[in-house]
């Protein structure tokens, strides 16, 4: 049995957009796990790894951390079963589109929506958060929040070219799914766990791509609650 280490939100909430590329790449490869949730500032629970951010996994006396990483670790641990990348070539070119993600994607994203995520985490963690991207960005999470909608049609315009991809194909793997997909996949169920804004437009061919990812394996995305329903289950 692999054990997985991932963040956990209030309510139980499962919001990293990194271990959910681990989530998914796990069910493709159809490997059993447990899931073992972390607090946001809780170092200590995952010390014994030498790594103070997750996703980590352990299979026996073995511990990889990182996305990516671990990634490749199942796909060589376990050639045998389905395919994250589909051959040498296809790995590298899931590679780089892991890095444009990181580095196009998330940070369009990610920094803009954050001051949600103080809603979903403790204070500690909040408190945490909050620290870690201001000292970056050199700006109050509140200040980047309202300069989201610009950065959200930054966002929808970097991703023409996936557009070009899914007008052909039902996944970014083609016909079935693929890393790939996994990978963009964590960025949006991201915003959907943590805000409530709406960061695809309804008839955006990504939107309806998200929509089906979502249901893979028998709807792992989607049985991970929304922002919205949590807050409509909190009230009724």
């Amino acid at each position: 049995m692999i054990e997985m280490w991932e963040l956990c939100g209030l309510e139980n909430c499962r919001f990293s957009t990194f271990s959910w590329r681990t989530r998914l790449a796990l069910h493709h490869k159809n490997l059993g796990f447990t899931v073992r949730p972390v607090a946001v500032s809780d170092k200590a629970a995952i010390a014994f790894s030498g790594q103070s951010t997750v996703p980590i996994i352990r299979i026996d006396d073995r511990v990889v951390s990182d996305s990516w990483a671990i990634a490749v670790f199942l796909e060589r641990e376990f050639p045998d079963r389905p395919s994250l990348f589909g051959g040498d070539i296809g790995e590298q070119l899931t590679r780089f589109f892991n890095l444009w993600t990181d580095r196009d994607i998330v940070s369009s994203l990610v920094p803009n929506l954050m001051r949600d995520v103080l809603d979903c985490v403790s204070d500690a963690d909040g408190r945490h958060l909050r620290a870690q991207i201001e000292g970056v960005l050199k700006k109050p999470l509140e200040e980047l929040f309202s300069e989201r909608e610009k950065a959200l049609q930054q966002l929808r315009r970097r991703l023409q070219p996936v557009r070009k991809l899914l007008q052909a194909k039902p996944f970014l793997g083609g016909d079935t799914p693929s890393y790939t997909d996994y990978i963009l996949f964590g960025v949006f169920q991201w915003s959907r766990v943590v805000s409530n804004v709406e960061v695809l437009e309804a008839s955006d061919v990504v939107r309806v791509w998200f929509e089906r990812v979502l249901d893979l394996y028998d709807g792992a995305g989607r049985k991970e609650r929304a922002r919205e329903e949590r807050m409509a289950e909190a009230t009724t």
